[in-house]
């Protein structure tokens, strides 16, 4: 029996679009060298920068532990073995194995520290689950969430909650109705959930009639520098949400693109700023070869479907986010350099996606 399935070709390489590659890894290397070295310098003037090690909110601490031998092995064999197969394995062996390697990855990364810090990652007070047992009645919770943002009152939601919209409150919420609450079920599901990108952007470049670059990227998101924040942040979580989302609207199917209205509708009460994801989705559109303005009408009935839902319950959005705007002013943003801060997180995003983010944008 033939396969219908031919091996994709590896895209080629011209002189001189490699030199434009070096030229922008140049440029991403300055950038990231410059924010680095005058955070450091506001830090040493005392400057209200309020991170340990620019242009990241961390602390440089490196150390060894017992997720160190597997996150070699597995960048190991990404990079030695899995570079070469993506490009003619079968595609959901490739997808299925991406999946599981990229959540191999990302525990890898996270154990260094050990279980029990990746088990409390999502314990302390200013994060989601601190709140968790004090929702008693998500309706109630959902009414009266906007009164609870702004800091210096008795009931004021934790740094975490307030500065998001309360679906992430949510999702954590219904993970502990059906008894999987706790640290431990949170975390692995941001790791769960957030691998998940590993299969959707794949998926959404092959459909969008991309296939040969959906091979090649995916053992750059297996490997993505950003797993860090996957094992275990909420941010994780999001993006699995986001990526999701942005694949339904890519393949065919008006059913898909409601779906995945739905997602994107729901990843604006997740994060204030994914009102961005906007411009992703009329870029997925814009690709799209078929069916753009019926794919568009079903996505948007997602969207206000869940806008609606959250609505008739008691959020405005834009009432949140006004608020949260005040609650940040009144923390650190009263001394925080914004100055610094508006180019300096475009390092942050190169140390988050890779530095093939560059030269990927010219591809």
């Amino acid at each position: 029996m033939t396969s219908t399935h031919a091996p994709a070709r590896a895209s080629v390489r011209t002189p001189t679009r490699r030199s434009a590659d070096l030229v922008v890894l140049g440029v991403e290397a300055v950038l990231l060298a410059a924010a680095v070295a005058v955070g450091a310098l506001l830090n040493a003037r005392g400057v209200g920068l309020h991170a340990d090690a620019a242009p990241l909110y961390a602390t440089w601490r490196p150390h060894l532990g017992w997720g160190t031998p597997a996150a070699v092995l597995v960048a190991v064999a990404v990079i030695g073995w899995g570079v070469p197969w993506a490009r003619t394995a079968r595609w959901t062996v490739l997808l299925g194995a991406g999946y599981l390697t990229a959540a191999a990855w990302t525990m890898s990364l996270a154990l260094v520290d050990g279980w029990s810090a990746f088990t409390e990652k999502l314990t302390p007070q200013a994060e989601y689950l601190h709140e968790v047992p004090q929702v008693t009645d998500i309706g109630a919770m959902l009414a009266g969430f906007s009164g609870r943002i702004l800091d210096f009152q008795p009931d004021s939601w934790s740094t975490h909650t307030a500065g998001h919209p309360p679906g992430a409150l949510l999702i954590f919420v219904w993970l502990d109705r059906v008894g999987l609450g706790g640290g431990t079920a949170a975390s692995l599901a941001c790791v769960l959930v957030g691998a998940t990108i590993t299969v959707s952007v794949p998926v959404a470049l092959r459909a969008l009639g991309a296939a040969d670059a959906a091979r090649t990227v995916l053992p750059f998101l297996v490997l993505l520098p950003g797993a860090v924040w996957v094992g275990a942040s909420a941010d994780g979580l999001f993006a699995g949400v986001v990526a999701a989302g942005l694949a339904l609207l890519a393949v065919r199917g008006r059913a898909a693109a409601a779906v995945g209205g739905l997602l994107l509708g729901f990843a604006l009460y997740l994060s204030y700023g994914f009102v961005l994801v906007a411009l992703l989705t009329l870029a997925v559109l814009a690709l799209r070869a078929t069916d753009r303005w019926a794919t568009l009408l079903s996505a948007l009935a997602g969207v206000a479907a869940v806008v609606a839902a959250f609505t008739l319950a008691g959020f405005g959005w834009w009432d949140g986010y006004h608020l949260v705007r005040v609650r940040y002013n009144q923390g650190w943003a009263a001394d925080r350099p914004y100055g610094y801060w508006v180019w300096a997180n475009l390092a942050a995003l190169l140390l988050s996606a890779g530095p093939v983010l560059g030269p990927a944008e010219l591809a």
